[in-house]
């Protein structure tokens, strides 16, 4: 694959429908650090071909400029990607990237964290790096058949969690099963989690896997009254969980996030029927019958998106910069 490119398409969409929605300062809650030697041989994207060796924060602070023009993009919540491969190399790669600007703008780390980690390893990694978060990854699940359908024990366990609640840690977790936040068992064990550690903040990701925006409008009441649930916006692209996340807790509990490398790549996702299918530009038929398809990074669909989702519930000007900036402000206590 080649290099990305910002095209023209893109440009287009972002100076019409995109910049006249960003506020003056972005904090992206939900990002990637990382090197091509983070990742096994046999399992390096194929997306990175063309692309940087690594993915630091000055290769991110490129990147994003695409989607966030004029700098407005001041801090930022990062974490590994190599969740199969060197993780320890990934973890210190990360935690010395936001080192070394930790002093001049508000950017923080999550420690990547398989679920056989000893918690008191994971602590001290934890301390001496200055990480503020965990992140947990469904694809590190010790579980047989497709990790898709893995619990959120398996991947997270319980010891973990009573970790983070001790040293006050907020956690990305990305759920996984057919139905997301509408099944019974993701619905357990969040509820569970959050009030037996009232300490640990949950940042539920990709609005509790909204991609079928139905699963997230279907199971959100399960978690009402939660005071320490968050949700991130991270690539999803359609508008409906947004709604129904700002409908049931309130605009001040939604954190906006790129996911990026992911928000780079173009296409976007689709609900069909109880599930979803991403469609890449690289697996599209561009000269379709009734139109030229010209598709526009996800990042792009997904800004729109929630750009929908704030005119449909009548959005201030001043609840669109919380989402954007002031609730990841409050939750991690930066001015």
């Amino acid at each position: 694959m080649a290099r990305w490119e910002i095209t023209d398409a893109d440009r287009e969409l972002i100076a019409r429908v995109i910049e006249p929605f960003l506020p003056d300062r972005i904090f992206d809650a939900h990002a990637h650090l990382f090197a091509r030697d983070h990742f096994p041989p046999d399992a390096v994207p194929a997306w990175l071909d063309g692309n940087p060796e690594r993915f630091g924060l000055s290769e991110y602070d490129s990147f994003v400029e695409w989607l966030h023009p004029g700098g407005r993009t001041v801090g930022g919540l990062f974490f590994g990607l190599a969740f199969t491969g060197d993780r320890a190399a990934n973890n210190t790669f990360v935690a010395d990237e936001i080192a070394a600007q930790r002093a001049v703008r508000p950017v923080f780390a999550q420690l990547v964290v398989p679920p056989e980690a000893d918690p008191e390893q994971v602590r001290d990694t934890v301390r001496r790096g200055g990480f503020v978060g965990l992140k947990c990854y469904h694809t590190m699940a010790r579980v047989e058949g497709p990790t898709w359908r893995a619990p959120i024990e398996t991947y997270l366990p319980e010891p973990l969690v009573r970790l983070a609640h001790e040293e006050r840690l907020s956690i990305t977790l990305h759920i996984v099963r057919d139905r997301a936040l509408a099944d019974p068992l993701n619905q357990t064990t969040i509820r569970r989690y959050c009030e037996k550690y009232p300490d640990m903040r949950l940042l539920l990701a990709h609005a509790a896997r909204g991609f079928n925006p139905w699963h997230t409008i279907e199971g959100i009441a399960s978690l009402r009254g939660l005071p320490n649930v968050y949700f991130d916006t991270s690539a999803v692209t359609e508008a409906g969980a947004f709604e129904a996340i700002v409908e049931t807790f309130g605009h001040d509990r939604l954190l906006y996030g790129t996911d990026f490398p992911i928000s780079h790549m173009r296409g976007r996702c689709v609900a069909i029927g109880d599930s979803f299918h991403w469609f890449y530009a690289e697996d599209m038929h561009l000269e379709e019958r009734h139109a030229t398809l010209r598709p526009v990074m996800i990042g792009i669909e997904s800004l729109r998106s929630l750009k929908l989702a704030a005119w449909r519930l009548k959005l201030s000007d001043r609840q669109i910069e919380d989402i954007f900036f002031t609730n990841a402000a409050r939750l991690y206590g930066f001015a």
